[in-house]
């Protein structure tokens, strides 16, 4: 009697189990993510344990049911291909890409490995995917941003700061897939807020001293740095620049004013990375990257660097300041 009991039981587990295990991954898997970003593994480790994070919270544990490979291009974007190359060879099933050159990377390497974007800006006019609500082909994921209308928001809230200011440096990075919309819709807002704005090209890290006193020499009054992963990398010692001009700046990314930036108004990153672990979730249990619209954040925060604002004599209005939504002091 106990042993048909036993049977019974271990019958009725197993067709429950069955379905289950059909819906999710393979039993006894181990799935491979190659997950490719652009900046150092330094800079950039961080977000990489939020996702690893993340993908734990779903189930998904390292050394027992997925491996991740970390290949980090300490912005040099010219070892991304071979980076790449790196992964597929090492039979990826999913590759997770940060920043535009990464997914770009990734896209030239293989169109039949899903591949999951983030940190990256306005993928349908850099060319990654046909549109945010229709994808296409192996790529889907998260942008950093709304649309590259971010920038108007950035330089308003600069302005509405600092109402003297008329001068603008812009700080752009060429490389950028994004360059060439970014920096039109920065003139559009500059335009509309009456700035007169400086651009300054810089390509590598070697180039941010003669930035710097380019911008002073120009007698700029602000400085305005978008988000992009070169910067993203070298946040602190563009911070320090920063301050030794005494000119307030706006940051395209939160960690910029973490790390001693005076404002930035931006989307959380490691929101992103936990975002993308539940892209890599669905899709490693069967749904394809081209039935997946790609997400858009949903919530920014301006942080402002009350510390930075006093060591330089700046004052920020106590409206801006009630508006914000982190105060470093």
């Amino acid at each position: 009697m106990m042993d048909r009991r036993r049977f019974l039981l271990t019958s009725l587990a197993g067709a429950l189990a069955a379905p289950l295990a059909a819906e999710g991954q393979q039993a006894g898997k181990v799935y491979r993510i190659g997950y490719l970003t652009v900046p150092s593994r330094e800079s950039a480790q961080g977000v990489a344990n939020t996702f690893q994070l993340g993908l734990r919270d779903l189930g998904w544990i390292e050394g027992q049911n997925v491996v991740v490979d970390y290949r980090f291009a300490g912005s040099n974007l010219d070892r991304l291909p071979d980076l790449a190359a790196e992964i597929l060879r090492l039979r990826a099933d999913v590759i997770v890409a940060g920043a535009n050159a990464a997914v770009l990377a990734a896209k030239n390497a293989t169109r039949t490995i899903p591949i999951v974007m983030f940190l990256v800006i306005d993928p349908v006019g850099s060319g990654l995917v046909t549109s945010l609500a229709r994808p296409g082909g192996n790529i889907t994921g998260l942008t950093t941003t709304a649309g590259p209308e971010i920038y108007g928001k950035q330089l308003q809230l600069l302005r509405d700061a600092f109402p003297r200011v008329s001068r603008v440096a812009i700080l752009v990075n060429p490389a950028g897939l994004a360059y060439a919309s970014a920096l039109r819709e920065v003139e559009i807002a500059t335009r509309a807020l009456g700035l007169q704005r400086q651009v300054m090209e810089i390509r590598d890290p070697g180039e941010f001293d003669a930035a710097f006193v380019a911008l002073t020499t120009a007698r700029s009054e602000a400085i305005f740095v978008p988000a992009d992963s070169m910067f993203y990398q070298h946040r602190t010692g563009l911070a320090h620049l920063a301050a030794k001009t005494g000119l307030p700046a706006m940051w395209g990314l939160r960690e910029h004013a973490e790390a001693g930036g005076l404002m930035a108004y931006a989307t959380d990153l490691n929101d992103l990375a936990r975002r993308a672990a539940i892209f890599v979730d669905r899709i490693l249990k069967g749904v394809k990257p081209a039935d997946l619209p790609v997400e858009q954040p949903t919530k920014f925060e301006l942080i402002i660097n009350l510390k930075t604002a006093k060591a330089l004599g700046l004052t920020i209005p106590p409206s801006l300041l009630a508006r914000a939504d982190q105060v470093i002091e």
